[in-house]
């Protein structure tokens, strides 16, 4: 089905008015385009390491909307200008132009899954729960994952990264803690690679369907892989879940910005001798949370490892 597309060109400043009056007239999915740049409390808990490059704020914004066809699309349009010409009185909307277009019914939660293939990382394969087994790798260790909406397909140098350091240095029954761990698959590459037991904490909620699913399709317990909602690095009801001096390892494939006050919160939980495995650091941040790991003398880095634009550093608790 083809959906109409209308596109508002408007000034900021009426955005939310426009939204607010859309939202009363039952319109849904509605699009905002601006160069506003996010405010620090926006970014504050969004996983971005580097924010684009806008051009200069000119005060001019899009607000998109679309209608279903079989919908009395001319009355809704009566009502939007009846609104705006309401709004106009005591708000400056700008060009207010309206244009039309069409757009195609697109499975947008779905339709990256046509890119997420089998592939390899070393000896373990990794594949997506909707693709067969290549012959070719049908002798590999195995990890099948669906991401759903949550962080981490391992086709990410970050990840991969990850991946290479737990299988150097995992042993037999170890205890692992995953910090923001998105779809699950460092613990479950953990747990695939002898370790005895996995927690998991992540900020998002659909991390926590995601790992339940993903234990399920790789025939794991939820005993052996428990999993929390929740902030470690301020949260002392989540520090007390994880437990203190635990760990033989604890990973972090998250953001420098996040690693660096970790550094200072993850020797509670780890074993003396214990490794912290870190990554998503893009290359420009490497100084930065190397600086962090020197400034605590708990931790002495051991290793420092490259993919791509990508970093991943592992230390150990001294």
């Amino acid at each position: 089905m083809k959906w109409k597309k209308f596109t508002l060109t408007t000034t900021t400043e009426a955005v939310d008015l426009i939204s607010s009056m859309l939202d009363d007239l039952g319109v849904e999915g509605i699009e905002i385009e601006d160069n506003v740049p996010l405010t620090e409390k926006e970014t504050k808990g969004m996983f971005i390491d580097i924010l684009p490059e806008l051009p200069p704020d000119e005060g001019i914004a899009k607000v998109s909307f679309y209608l279903d066809p079989e919908e009395d699309v001319e009355q809704i349009l009566k009502n939007v200008e009846a609104g705006l010409d309401e709004m106009s009185a005591y708000t400056d909307l700008g060009a207010r132009t309206l244009t039309a277009s069409e757009t195609e019914d697109k499975d947008w939660i779905n339709n990256w899954k046509q890119y997420f293939k089998p592939f390899t990382v070393d000896h373990i394969l990794i594949k997506p729960t909707w693709e067969e087994i290549p012959p070719e790798h049908k002798d590999k260790l195995l990890i099948q994952i669906d991401p759903g909406t949550a962080f981490g397909t391992g086709m990410h140098e970050t990840t991969q990264l990850c991946i290479r350091q737990l299988e150097k240095r995992v042993k037999k029954g170890e205890q692992v803690l995953d910090v923001g761990t998105g779809s699950g698959i460092l613990g479950i590459a953990a747990l695939k690679l002898g370790a005895g037991h996995v927690r998991g904490t992540d900020l998002d909620e659909n991390a926590i369907t995601a790992v339940g699913e993903n234990l399920a399709s790789n025939q794991i317990s939820p005993e052996q892989f428990e999993v929390i909602q929740g902030n470690i690095i301020d949260d002392k009801r989540i520090q007390d879940w994880a437990g203190y001096e635990a760990y033989d390892l604890v990973t972090a494939n998250i953001l420098a910005d996040v690693i660096i006050p970790l550094v200072d919160v993850i020797p509670a939980h780890l074993k003396k001798g214990g490794y912290f495995i870190t990554s998503g650091i893009i290359n420009m941040k490497e100084e930065a949370v190397k600086a962090a790991f020197a400034a605590n003398s708990a931790f002495e880095v051991e290793e420092i490892t490259y993919q791509g634009e990508w970093v991943s550093i592992t230390a150990r608790k001294r």
